[in-house]
């Protein structure tokens, strides 16, 4: 099978095509360097000399708290038109199957827990990230559209929190868990005394390793065919301030860590029901503590190496 990912540089399509390519598919790679999905017909050209029977959408605008909250017209209109090129493009392009990669920041921000698939749209959203939200929202129901009136076998899925190898370190621009790490990496080399992390530390959030979310896809696009979205995730939580103290045990880190309480939280609390793709036979397989701790090290090494998004 011919397997198109878009996104594949960043941390989930690079995981996506890994997969994949392991199980024997022909995989091609999309990025900004060899498509601009922004642009339509650019976005149609290139799939219609690519041809693939399968589209992963793993292509976004993304950042932490702070990125989306000052910058929410370029979450909301860049995610719009990525994902809206690339399905008009595949289906112009008779592509067979489509899976839509959303996010959990899809549901209310004071939604009942665990988050039921069915939760959408039953509460307000989180103010600090709903332009994304909504993008992905807008998602979800252009899939359905596609589902509804050519009868196509199109799919979306919703993971949780991933962190991994090739993830964005920025500070000004990642998730909390990246942040998190290279900030006690570079306190435990700098024998710093304190570090300082936003909010309270009272959220409940989940992480997943994205290669779990790798092979999760490949169960859904095996197994799965519904209009409902279909939640990735761990079914287990943590307090932010729980995560900063596993990181700083396994960076070495020694100092106090400062909570700053003028910093958003976010949710208060968010981990995902995974009934339905464990019905499917699917489980995640890498647990938090192996997942940072290889993440802490493959970070190390590809700062050493220049490689890593700073």
């Amino acid at each position: 099978m011919k397997v198109l990912v878009a996104g594949a540089t960043g941390l989930a399509g690079s995981a996506i095509a890994k997969a994949f390519k392991a199980e024997g598919h022909d995989v091609v790679s999309a990025n900004r360097t060899t498509v601009d999905l922004l642009n339509f017909d650019a976005s149609r050209r290139f799939l219609r000399s690519i041809k693939p029977n399968l589209v992963i959408d793993a292509a976004a605008k993304v950042g932490g708290i702070g990125d989306n909250n000052s910058k929410p017209v370029e979450f909301l209109s860049d995610n719009l038109r990525i994902q809206n090129n690339l399905m008009q493009a595949s289906f112009e392009a008779d592509v067979e199957k489509f899976v839509f990669l959303g996010s959990s920041c899809i549901y209310p921000r004071d939604c009942s827990q665990p988050i039921k698939e069915e939760y959408l749209m039953t509460g307000p959203l989180e103010s600090s990230n709903s332009a994304y939200a909504v993008a992905k929202i807008a998602g979800i129901e252009m899939i359905n559209s596609y589902r509804k009136e050519f009868g196509l076998n199109w799919i979306s899925v919703m993971p949780t929190n991933l962190y991994g190898p090739g993830d964005n370190f920025n500070l000004e621009t990642s998730h909390v868990l990246p942040a998190l790490i290279r900030k006690f990496i570079e306190a435990e080399s700098s024998r710093a005394d304190i570090v300082s992390i936003w909010g309270t530390g009272s959220p409940l959030r989940e992480f997943m390793h994205v290669n779990d979310l790798a092979t999760a896809v490949i169960v859904a696009v095996e197994k799965y065919d519904s209009a409902l979205h279909l939640n990735i995730g761990t079914g287990q939580e943590l307090s932010i301030l729980n995560l900063a103290n596993k990181i700083a045990e396994l960076t070495g880190y020694k100092g106090k860590i400062v909570l700053d309480p003028t910093k958003p939280d976010g949710t208060p609390r968010k981990v995902l029901d995974v009934t339905r793709i464990s019905a499917l036979g699917w489980r995640p397989t890498i647990t938090l503590e192996n997942g940072l701790a290889s993440t802490i090290d493959w970070y190390k090494q590809a700062v050493a190496r220049g490689e890593v998004r700073l």
